[in-house]
């Protein structure tokens, strides 16, 4: 009799036992598989943009964006032409480098539907040189490099015009040298890739380079330009999806993030003046 009893408390032992571990078995599983759900959360954003300011930009609101789930890729690109590309074939979800006249320009050009959906910033272009102080010491025959690109080579030309260089024939939405109707200098002009013009500066007498190219090549709008752009310039650098990806949510994250009054001062303190919020 004592046995029976003694065996049937070890066997409600090995059942309590059993139970007890069967109870933190489940609970293990069920804090891992809350784990997994939490991690399969995490939605990814990949977004293109130009090293300076642009990716650092982004690198700022990474954190943030990680708060509110989402995993913030940043590819970084030093054209103008592939971000584009890239978003078009869908390896991005977003870019952010250009203003609404460039992807005016290459929605033209390449039959694409990328749409402008927040603006960010402006940075004022601006003209440089290794030779001259001042525009007023341009000589008969000077050459002036500028972007090849319709917009932004458009762009520098209004500025050189904007400092009485030369005159432009009116009512041309992109103006080009082409289009240029005075020149009492007989300036020169050449037209190259816009990321060449700051690491080819020596070798002409100016030059009308984006402030993202100067600021990625060392130089300080502010403080190395001889000329800038008016603040109340349109070239507002923007965010861009693919047509149909307006509403994304990911998207509308990442313009809060971008737009916030954190990051309108990280701009005005990293840039001083250099890069204006446009919001």
């Amino acid at each position: 009799m004592l046995k029976k009893v003694i065996f049937n408390k070890l066997t409600l032992g090995t059942i309590a036992l059993a139970v007890i571990f069967s109870g933190c078995d489940s609970k293990v599983e069920s804090q891992n598989n809350a784990q997994k759900t939490e991690k399969t959360e995490m939605e990814k954003l990949i977004v293109g943009a130009t090293p300076e300011p642009h990716a650092v930009m982004l690198e700022k609101v990474k954190e943030t964006l990680a708060k509110e789930g989402i995993t913030l890729e940043i590819k970084e690109f030093t054209d103008y032409v592939t971000p584009n590309k890239s978003l078009d074939d869908g390896s991005l979800n977003a870019n952010f480098f250009q203003h609404k006249p460039y992807l005016d320009s290459f929605n033209k050009e390449h039959k694409t539907n990328l749409v402008s959906v927040a603006g960010i910033h402006l940075e004022p272009m601006g003209v440089y040189s290794k030779k001259i102080k001042n525009l007023d010491e341009l000589k008969e025959g000077d050459m002036i490099s500028l972007p090849n690109d319709p917009s932004n080579g458009a762009r520098a030309l209004r500025i050189l015009e904007a400092n009485g260089l030369i005159k432009l024939q009116e009512n041309v939405e992109l103006p080009s040298v082409q289009n240029i109707i005075e020149n009492p200098k007989n300036l020169k002009f050449k037209e190259m890739d816009a990321p060449q013009l700051a690491r080819a500066l020596g070798d002409v007498s100016a030059s009308v380079i984006n402030t993202n190219f100067a600021l990625l090549a060392g130089l300080n709008p502010l403080n190395d330009a001889i000329a800038l752009e008016s603040k109340d310039s349109p070239y507002v650098n923007i965010i861009v999806v693919k047509g149909g990806n307006e509403k994304d949510a990911r998207i509308q994250k990442l313009i809060h993030s971008l737009q916030s009054e954190e990051m309108r001062q990280f701009i005005l303190d990293q840039y001083k003046g250099a890069i204006l919020p446009s919001f």
